[in-house]
């Protein structure tokens, strides 16, 4: 990667801060329903545990505001940049709005559609990035990795319960 100049280096602190931001809202939807709600679900048996879920997910935002910033720097003018760095944004904001249904409504059922929703976003933003920037689709390959991963837990959960 080429060296970044001030602006470039704002913009990746920027995307980094506003991925994680959005897992920080999230966070205020799950945090309070694990020990209360979640906690009396019915789970899979590959449920992990749930010190797992917030270095992953603290991981998986700031590869995602990596990812974007690639894209972004590619300049919102060039062919395909600006439809990809929005379909990240509307793909960001259906994460946070997963984490919301789900443990702040309580809708597994919800939960599972979101999620579903996502997933299929994720790829297709993975795809548009792999053509603007291999390493910005690869970065959100681990995303799209555990998202498989929270779909079947969630899907199983609404099946138990």
């Amino acid at each position: 990667m080429a060296r970044l100049n001030k602006a470039e280096v704002g913009k990746l602190v920027g995307s980094i801060a506003a991925c994680e931001g959005a897992g920080l809202i999230g966070a205020l939807f799950t945090t309070p329903a694990i020990t209360t709600w979640y906690v009396t679900l019915a789970k899979p048996s590959f449920t992990p545990p749930n010190w797992v879920f917030a270095p992953v997910w603290t991981s998986l935002y700031a590869l995602m505001g990596v990812a974007v910033f690639l894209v972004w720097r590619r300049g919102l003018a060039q062919p395909g940049v600006k439809p990809a760095f929005t379909l990240f944004w509307v793909q960001l904001v259906v994460n946070l709005m997963w984490s919301v249904v789900f443990f702040g409504w309580h809708s597994i059922l919800g939960g599972a559609v979101l999620i579903i929703c996502l997933w299929v976003l994720v790829l297709i933003t993975m795809i548009k990035f792999f053509k603007l920037s291999r390493v910005a689709g690869g970065l959100l390959a681990p995303y799209l990795a555990w998202l498989s991963i929270a779909s079947a837990l969630n899907v199983w959960v609404l099946i138990l319960n």
